[in-house]
């Protein structure tokens, strides 16, 4: 397999997993607890990757926006090399929730011997029930599993987690600090500061490992706004929602072209589907492995 499709397939399955878990704006309640978790990290690199804002919640209503969200990282290596990863993702979303990102991820990796990037559009439909990965550059879409909104075993592992982190707050593991209100790019956003501190000997580690992560989230728009993350094993993430425009997106913004070809998902593990709005005829038929 080339590296480009390797990090398509990847690019897939991070993204239909955070459809799956009902991919909508973030509560404002605790960072995923993978931030706090020696040896997972799997929300911290999905943020390096330029997917803070995904995590599982409620659809939003009433509400619409545009805005463009970047994510930087910077990490210092041992030998004191530096790497620095930027990834700039626009976002809309209309008064009936659905959801759309534009993202191009950076030049890095198997993409740095052909030198191009690699667009995608995630497209979140909660009215009906579907979402999309649109490739531009080919003018072709998958169609995701339908997520499974308001799991109740998503709540379960939510209220299950809360309670472990009001437990490390109780015996002092994490410290939870109110940062009041601050106005952020236009927006009245609520901040609060994690501090976790892994002891010695917890991972391994011969002295003790303080892991910050400081989020600003807007109850008005039911987004984080602003985050920052500073962890000594992965470097410091910051993402910002900047540009921010409350008006309603355009309602084409929300469905797949016309003259894209659109399979289903391999999660599905069934072959090629079609897909076409309301009124009108598909563009083409693939057979499965097409």
């Amino acid at each position: 397999m080339n590296g480009k499709w390797i990090l398509s397939a990847f690019t897939v399955a991070l993204l239909s997993s955070a459809v799956a878990l009902n991919a909508q704006e973030p509560s404002p309640g605790p960072p995923p607890q993978d931030d706090f978790m020696p040896g997972g990290h799997i929300g911290a690199r999905m943020k390096i990757l330029g997917f803070e804002e995904m995590h599982s919640g409620k659809v939003v209503t009433g509400s619409p926006y545009t805005a463009v969200s970047v994510t930087e990282t910077t990490q210092t290596l041992a030998d004191g090399t530096t790497i620095n990863r930027k990834i700039q993702t626009t976002v809309f979303r209309d008064g009936q929730g659905r959801v759309r990102r534009e993202t191009t991820l950076p030049v890095i990796g198997p993409l740095v011997a052909s030198g191009k990037s690699n667009p995608f559009v995630l497209i979140d439909d909660p009215v009906a029930n579907t979402a999309f990965i649109l490739h531009p550059d080919t003018k072709s879409a998958e169609q995701l599993p339908a997520p499974h909104r308001g799991n109740k075993n998503s709540g379960a592992l939510r209220d299950k987690f809360e309670a472990h982190i009001q437990m490390e707050i109780a015996n002092g593991t994490v410290k939870k600090e109110d940062l009041g209100t601050q106005t952020l790019n236009g927006v009245s956003a609520q901040g609060t500061r994690y501090t976790r501190t892994i002891p010695v000997g917890e991972i391994g580690n011969d002295r003790p490992i303080t892991v910050v992560n400081e989020r600003w989230y807007s109850t008005d728009l039911q987004v984080l706004v602003k985050s920052t993350r500073t962890d000594p094993q992965l470097g410091t993430t910051t993402y910002t929602l900047t540009n921010i425009q409350r008006q309603e997106p355009a309602a084409a913004l929300f469905a797949v072209p016309t003259d894209y070809t659109v399979r289903q998902g391999r999660a599905h593990g069934k072959g090629n589907v079609m897909y076409a709005p309301a009124g009108q005829a598909p563009a083409a038929v693939l057979p499965p492995g097409e």
